[in-house]
C-alpha cells in the first residue's frame, strides 16, 4: 500500500463522461482525496459516494479535489453517476484492469475489484493520510476532513 510520507503513484483514467483526470492535474493546485470503491450499483458504494457529494462543502473548504475510482467501465460509471446523481468524477480503471488500484495495493485479485482505500494527498503530491477498509464496510467520510484538516495545519492526518 502507499505509505504515509511517499509520492502518491501518478494515473491518468477516463471519467464518467470521458475525459481523462490524472492526479498530476491538482499538483501544486489542490488536495485530492483518492477514494478507490468496489463496484458501482451497490449499496455500500453508492451511500458513500451520496455522503461523499452531500459533504462537497466541507472538502471545497480544505481546498481538496474528491477523485472516486473503480474498476468498472467509464460507461457502467456514466450510467450510474447519472442514476444516482453523482457529480463527482468517477475514474474508470478498466484496462488493464485495476492498475491504478494495484499501484496503491488496494486491488482485491480475488474479486477482481478494488478494496475500500482511501488516500489523503496532498499539493505537492504526497500520501497523508490513508485507510483500507474490507468490501463489506463502509468508511466514515468525517476522518477524511479530519485528515485534510491536518494537511493543511502542516501535519499529516494521523
Amino acid at each position: 500500500m502507499s505509505a504515509i510520507g511517499t509520492a502518491a503513484a501518478d494515473f491518468a483514467l477516463p471519467d464518467q463522461h470521458g475525459r481523462t483526470v490524472g492526479l498530476a492535474d491538482f499538483r501544486g493546485r489542490k488536495n485530492v482525496v483518492l477514494v478507490f470503491y468496489p463496484f458501482s450499483f451497490t449499496g455500500v458504494c453508492a451511500g458513500e459516494l451520496q455522503a461523499l457529494q452531500a459533504q462537497s462543502a466541507a472538502f471545497e473548504r480544505e481546498d481538496a479535489q474528491i477523485l472516486a475510482v473503480s474498476c468498472d467501465s467509464m460507461h457502467t460509471q456514466r450510467v450510474f453517476s447519472d442514476q444516482e446523481a453523482l457529480d463527482l468524477p468517477l475514474l474508470s480503471d478498466f484496462w488493464p484492469h485495476g492498475a491504478a488500484a494495484r499501484a496503491y495495493g488496494v486491488f482485491a485479485e480475488d474479486k477482481g475489484c478494488a478494496l475500500r482505500g482511501t488516500f489523503v494527498i496532498d499539493r505537492g503530491g504526497i500520501v497523508r493520510w490513508s485507510v483500507v477498509n474490507e468490501l463489506p464496510d463502509a468508511r466514515d467520510l468525517h476522518e477524511y476532513v479530519k485528515a485534510l484538516e491536518a494537511v493543511r495545519s502542516g501535519g499529516t492526518g494521523h
